[in-house]
């Protein structure tokens, strides 16, 4: 295997990316324009400058206010292109992108729009972009569970494209066993099961979506470290956490990186991994993370290897673990683990 030059990206997967939250303010303009929707910023600047958030729902409901300019199958997939390109560059070698189907549905797009505007631009990843990807369809936890139910059941003549399902939005006062029926159904049907947990919820949450929901991964899961028996259960069965530092910092839920608890996970030895969550809203791509707590919690080059081999470890790659090998192997041969 040749070794990758030395200004190449350490390879890593990132398991924890909503494709709504990579709408940059310039394609943002760029589709209104397209679709003849009104946006309430007179430029590409202003609209950032509104990206100064008190707490999770005050970017929530900007998310779902400028997910307006999306409405057709082209958008979404220019929406995918964009985000794959500059994954790209960054060393993504597989995504699992989240996709939130109910808030484009409820405005009118069809469900066929959005998994097969994504599709188009995943099919093509690979040869594109030397990306392999999965596409993880999650639900609003703040709608009725009834909501997702009837999304589960959309969805369905659309299960070669999905791999998996999610939980997501606003997180306090909606806990994981709301959601019970729907993951029970989404397991018959075979597909693959995450929940955010312990964002801004209790411990309590995270051991909810383990024992009620049967997740496999807990997106984010910062306050797991709070219950000592729940960390114990998260390394003895080493449950990977998908964790999102300069998403923690922008949404409040750390003051800053050198607060972020990344290092004391690892340290306790639990499998956590790096992503962006939303980059586009946050400050940073995956890379623009691995780089940013690196310098603020002092990680060294063997940190940063096992934070990108966690990440293929962590991946749906199953039934495909000659992939996972060869990931695993391009991590290992790299020579500046930094870059």
């Amino acid at each position: 295997m040749a070794l990758p030059a030395p200004s190449a990206p350490l390879p890593k997967a990132e398991l924890h990316l909503h494709i709504e939250g990579t709408l940059e303010p310039e394609l943002a303009f760029s589709l209104a324009a397209r679709n003849g929707v009104p946006l309430p910023y007179a430029d590409t600047g202003e609209l950032r400058r509104a990206y100064d958030f008190a707490d999770l729902q005050s970017f929530l409901d900007l998310y779902y206010d400028l997910m307006a300019v999306l409405r057709t199958a082209e958008d979404f997939t220019d929406l995918a292109e964009a985000y794959l390109e500059r994954a790209a560059r960054q060393g993504v070698r597989h995504a699992e992108i989240f996709f939130d189907p109910q808030a484009h549905t409820a405005r009118g797009v069809p469900f066929g729009a959005v998994v097969e505007g994504l599709g188009r631009a995943l099919d093509r990843a690979e040869e594109r972009h030397g990306i392999s990807t999965r596409l993880i369809m999650c639900f609003l936890r703040d709608l009725p569970a009834e909501s997702a139910l009837a999304t589960l059941e959309e969805a369905k003549p659309h299960l070669d494209r999905i791999t998996g399902i999610g939980l997501d939005s606003a997180e306090v006062g909606h806990p994981p066993a709301k959601f019970a029926e729907v993951y029970a159904a989404a397991a018959e049907l075979g597909l693959r099961r995450v929940a955010h947990a312990g964002e801004e919820g209790p411990p309590e949450y995270v051991r909810e979506a383990l024992d009620v929901l049967g997740v496999e991964r807990i997106d984010h899961g910062l306050r797991a470290l709070e219950d000592p028996e729940l960390v114990e259960r998260l390394v003895r069965e080493r449950v990977p956490l998908t964790l999102c530092p300069l998403s923690n910092v922008r949404l409040r839920t750390v003051g800053t990186l050198a607060d972020h608890p990344l290092r004391r996970m690892m340290d306790a030895g639990l499998l956590v991994t790096v992503n962006s969550d939303d980059p586009a809203y946050f400050g940073g791509y995956v890379g623009d993370n691995y780089h940013a707590v690196a310098g603020a919690l002092g990680l060294d080059a063997g940190q940063l290897r096992e934070l990108a081999r966690n990440s293929f470890l962590a991946a749906f790659l199953d039934h495909d673990e000659e992939r996972r090998a060869r990931y695993l192997a391009e991590v290992d041969a790299h020579p500046d683990p930094a870059a």
